[in-house]
C-alpha cells in the first residue's frame, strides 16, 4: 500500500483525487487477477475437451465433469466481473492473530495495546469488500466476498460499537473505473496510521476527525452525543417504524442508509423480501447509491427516485407549485375514482348492441345498455378487472329478450340452451367489436391523457376542484398527448401509480431467458439440463417482479405529498419502515393533509421516534445565516446546533449588472478556494437559464433548481436571488432554508433587483 501512495503522490491534486488514485490501482490490480482466473478456467475448458479425444467412457465422463466444473466457475466470474467492488474497511490489530479461510483475521476486538493511550494506532489490516471474494497469487485476499464473515464489520460496526474498524469506505465504480469514495470514521478520535503515513478521511468522515481530533472537551463530548444518537438509530428494532427528525447536516439520510445495511445483514432471510430505500430526486439516488451499494446476487437493496417508482415511467419534467399542489392532494382520489369510470365512455362508444339469437336479431337500446353499464361499476372492483362481469350481463340481458329462458322446462336442457346461446353469441364479430368499443381495457396513461380535456375534467372534478384549478391541471397534462406517452412529471407518476391501481391493469408477461454458450456444450445436458440464473439476472428479475418490500426507507419524507404517500404506501403494506426527514425543510404546503396520508401509509404499527441535534456538516457561519430565514419559515423551531467554525463569514453581492455575469464570475471564485464542488441554486424556473452560465466552468460547477437541492451537499454554494426562491409557493421560504444549508464550507449570496439588497448586499429576506 505504501507504493500505491508513492505512486499517485505526485500527481494527484488533493486529498480526494489521491485516495481515488489509491483505490483505482488496488481495483486494477484485481482485474489483472481475474482476468488471470478466467484465463485459468479457459485452459481448464481446453484441456476437458482434449480429454474427450480419448474416446473411452472414462475419459469421456472425467471430460464432462471437468467442463461443468470450469464452466460454472468460468460463468461465475463473468458475470460477476463488472462493478463489483464497493467497501473497504481498515483495521486495527486484533486480540489474536488468528487468520480464517478468507485469508483475514477473524479478531471482531483490538488488542488491548491497538490504540495507545495519546489516540494513536497503527492499521494492521485493510480489507476491500466486494460480490466475489478474489485472492492473490500468494493467497492473501485482494476482496473479501461480502457474505464471508469477514466483511460483517462493514455493516455492523458503528461508532458506539466499533469493533476494530477505524474507518469504513464505500467505493464508487462504474466498470473498471474508481469514480468516487466516501468514509465513515468509526473512532473519529484516532489518528491512525496506514504504512507510517496518517489516515485521510473523505467526505463526512473528514469532518468527524476534525471534530473528534479536537482537544477541548466540549468538542468531544459533541462527538460522543452525535455517536449516541446515531447508533440509536441504526441498531433501533426492526418491528417498529422508525420516525428520524433532523435538521440540516445531522446526518439523516447516511445513519438511515446504515440502519438498512445494518438490518439486512443482521437478519437476511427476514429482509430477502427486498428494502426499498426512496429518495425524493434522482440526483440524491446518485448520492445514496454512493453511499450504500446494492448488495447484489438477492437484489436485495432497490435505490429508486419517486419519479421512477411505476414501472415503464420516469420523471423528465417539473409541474409549477401551483399544479403540484394540485396533483398532490388527496383530492385527486376522488376525480381519478370518476375519471377511470368517465373513460369507458369516451372514443365514441357505441350506444345500441345488435346481434343474431335463435333466428331473430336481438338489440339492447342506450338506456338498457347505461343501465347494464352502472350495475356494473356499482362495486369497488378495478374497472379493467369487471369487464367479464360487463360481458356476462350483456349476455344475461339478450338471453332474456331473445325468449330463451322460456324453452325448456328440464333444468339440464335449459342449461345446455343458455350455454350454447352463450357460446354463438360471444363469439360473433358484431359482440366482440361492441365489448371492446363499449368496455374497453384501459391503461393508466389513456386515462392520464383523458384528464387533458377541459370539458371531461371539468365534469369529473365538479365536486372536488374549482374551475381554475381544472382548467390549470387539465392544461398541464396536455403535454403527455393523446396517447400518454409524453414528459412527465414526478406528481404525473404518482397519479399513474393510482390509476393502476383503480384500473386492475394485467400483469406484464415475463420475458424468455437468452440461451446461455454453456448449454451448449457437449456432454454437459445430462448433468446440467438448465442453467441456472446469473447473481445479476436473478436481482434484475426481482427487482422488475417485486412491488412490495420487507423494509422501506424514505428519505426526505417532509417533502411527500398525499398521492405520493399512497403510492410509496403500497410499496410496503407488510414491511416495516425507517421514515426520515425535517418539517422545516419541507416543500409541500398542508403538512397535516402529507400527515394524514402518511399515517394511512404506515398503518397501525408501533413507532418510534429519534432526533438528531446535531449539525456537524454546515460550519456555524452558515448555519447563522440560514437560521434567519428559519425564523421566518417556522416561527419557534430550534434549528440544530453547529459545532464547527471555519471562520469564513458568508459573502453578499449584488448583481450590478447582468445576473449571469455576477453569478458566474462568483462561481470562479469559489472554485479557486475550494477542492471540491460549487453548488449553484436558483429558482425552479431558472435551471436551464443557470445551466448556460455555468457552462465553460467544468464538471465541479454544478447549477440545480431550489427542489432539486434538497438533501445534497457541496463544498461552496451560491444561492442566486433568495426572494425568488422565496416567492415560488407557499412553502417558498422553507425551500430557501434547504438551499442556504447546502455547504459544508464556504457561502455566497447573489442579490437581484427584487431582493432589495441594503449597502453591503445583503437582501432583505437575509437581514439579521
Amino acid at each position: 500500500m505504501a507504493a500505491q501512495n508513492a505512486a499517485v503522490d505526485s500527481t494527484a491534486d488533493s486529498v480526494r483525487d489521491r485516495e481515488i488514485a489509491v483505490e483505482q490501482t488496488h481495483l486494477d490490480q484485481v482485474y489483472r487477477r481475474l482476468e488471470e482466473k478466467i484465463h485459468e478456467a479457459e485452459f481448464l475448458m481446453n484441456d476437458a475437451a482434449k480429454r474427450g479425444q480419448v474416446g473411452t467412457p472414462g475419459a469421456l465422463a472425467e471430460r464432462d465433469a471437468q467442463v461443468f466444473r470450469a464452466g460454472i466457475h468460468l460463468n461465475r466470474l463473468n458475470n460477476e466481473f463488472e462493478d463489483f467492488l464497493f467497501g473497504r474497511i481498515d483495521l486495527v490489530l486484533g486480540k489474536d492473530g488468528e487468520r480464517g479461510a478468507d485469508g483475514a483475521y477473524t479478531s471482531v476486538e483490538p488488542a488491548d495495546d491497538a490504540i495507545r493511550e495519546d489516540l494513536t494506532a497503527d492499521i494492521a489490516e485493510t480489507l476491500h469488500i466486494g460480490r466475489i471474494g478474489v485472492l492473490d497469487s500468494d493467497y492473501a485476499p485482494l476482496v473479501i466476498d461480502w457474505r464471508a464473515p469477514a466483511a460483517a464489520p462493514f455493516y455492523r460496526s458503528t461508532p458506539k460499537e466499533p469493533g476494530r474498524v477505524v474507518r469504513r469506505r464505500v467505493i464508487r465504480s462504474k466498470g473498471r473505473k474508481v469514480l468516487g469514495v466516501e468514509d465513515d470514521l468509526m473512532r473519529p478520535e484516532v489518528t491512525a496510521s496506514l504504512d507510517g503515513r496518517e489516515l485521510p478521511a473523505i467526505g463526512d468522515g473528514a469532518l468527524m476527525a476534525a471534530l473528534g481530533r479536537a482537544r477541548t472537551h466540549s468538542m468531544r463530548d459533541i462527538v460522543s452525543s452525535i455517536q449516541a444518537e446515531q447508533d440509536l438509530v441504526i441498531r433501533a428494532p426492526a418491528a417498529s417504524v422508525a420516525e428520524v427528525a433532523g435538521g440540516p447536516g445531522t446526518g439523516k439520510t447516511a445513519v438511515a442508509l446504515h440502519r438498512a445495511a445494518y438490518l439486512l445483514y443482521q437478519d437476511r432471510r427476514r429482509y430477502s423480501g427486498g428494502i426499498l430505500i426512496v429518495s425524493p430526486t434522482p440526483l440524491l439516488v446518485a448520492y445514496t447509491e454512493g453511499v450504500l451499494p446494492s448488495l447484489g446476487e438477492e437484489g436485495q437493496v432497490a435505490i429508486r427516485a419517486l419519479g421512477s417508482l411505476v414501472d415503464g415511467a420516469e420523471a423528465t419534467t417539473y409541474d409549477s407549485p401551483a399544479v403540484a399542489r394540485i396533483k398532490g392532494s388527496s383530492r385527486m382520489l376522488k376525480v381519478l375514482r370518476k375519471a377511470v369510470r368517465g373513460a369507458l365512455e369516451l372514443g365514441g362508444a357505441p350506444d345500441r348492441l345488435r346481434v343474431v339469437a335463435f333466428g331473430r336479431r336481438q338489440e339492447l337500446e342506450a338506456d338498457e345498455l347505461n343501465r347494464i353499464r352502472q350495475n356494473v361499476l356499482g362495486g369497488t372492483a378495478p374497472v379493467n378487472l369487471l369487464r367479464p362481469r360487463a360481458r356476462k350481463l350483456l349476455l344475461d340481458a339478450l338471453y332474456a329478450k331473445s325468449g330463451g329462458a322460456g324453452r325448456h322446462s328440464d333444468p339440464e336442457l335449459a342449461a345446455e340452451l343458455r350455454s350454447a346461446f352463450d357460446e354463438d353469441i360471444s363469439t360473433e364479430d358484431a359482440f366482440i367489436g361492441f365489448l371492446d368499443a363499449w368496455w374497453p381495457e384501459l391503461t393508466p396513461r389513456t386515462v392520464l391523457a383523458a384528464l387533458a380535456d377541459e370539458r371531461h375534467l371539468g365534469r369529473w372534478s365538479r365536486r372536488d376542484l374549482n374551475p381554475r384549478e381544472s382548467r390549470q391541471l387539465a392544461r398541464s397534462l396536455r403535454r403527455v398527448g393523446p396517447d400518454g406517452k409524453g414528459p412527465l412529471s414526478v406528481h404525473d407518476v404518482a397519479l399513474l401509480d393510482e390509476l393502476q391501481l383503480l384500473l386492475g391493469a394485467p400483469a406484464r408477461p415475463k420475458r424468455r431467458r437468452e440461451m446461455d454458450p454453456l448449454d451448449q456444450l457437449s456432454g454437459l445436458e445430462e448433468l446440467m439440463p438448465t442453467r441456472e440464473e446469473t447473481q445479476w439476472e436473478r436481482a434484475e428479475r426481482l427487482a422488475a417482479e417485486r412491488t412490495e418490500y420487507a423494509h422501506v426507507i424514505v428519505d426526505e419524507a417532509q417533502d411527500l405529498t398525499p398521492m405520493q404517500w399512497r403510492m410509496v404506501g403500497r410499496r410496503g403494506r407488510h414491511g416495516t419502515w425507517t421514515v426520515v426527514g425535517d418539517p422545516a425543510q419541507s416543500s409541500w404546503t398542508d403538512p397535516q393533509e402529507a400527515a394524514a396520508a402518511r399515517d394511512e401509509a404506515l398503518g397501525s404499527r408501533p413507532r418510534r421516534r429519534f432526533t438528531l441535534t446535531v449539525n456537524y456538516r454546515n460550519p456555524a457561519e452558515v448555519a447563522e445565516v440560514a437560521s434567519r430565514v428559519l425564523r421566518l419559515a417556522m416561527p419557534g423551531m430550534e434549528p440544530p446546533t453547529a459545532v464547527r467554525s471555519t471562520g469564513l463569514e458568508p459573502r453578499f453581492t449584488a448583481a450590478a449588472g447582468d445576473l449571469g455575469t455576477a453569478v458566474r464570475e462568483e462561481t470562479r471564485r469559489l472554485l479557486e478556494q475550494v477542492d471540491g464542488t460549487v453548488g449553484v441554486v436558483v429558482a425552479m424556473d431558472r435551471r436551464a437559464e443557470a445551466a448556460g452560465w455555468l457552462a465553460d466552468l467544468g464538471g465541479r460547477a454544478v447549477a440545480l433548481g431550489s427542489l432539486e437541492a434538497k438533501g445534497l451537499e457541496y463544498d461552496a454554494t451560491v444561492v442566486v436571488s433568495p426572494a425568488e426562491i422565496a416567492d415560488e409557493s407557499p412553502a417558498g421560504l422553507r425551500v430557501l432554508y434547504v438551499a442556504l444549508t447546502r455547504a459544508t464550507q464556504q457561502l455566497t449570496v447573489v442579490s437581484a433587483d427584487r431582493d432589495k439588497p441594503d449597502a453591503d448586499g445583503v437582501p432583505e429576506l437575509l437581514l439579521p
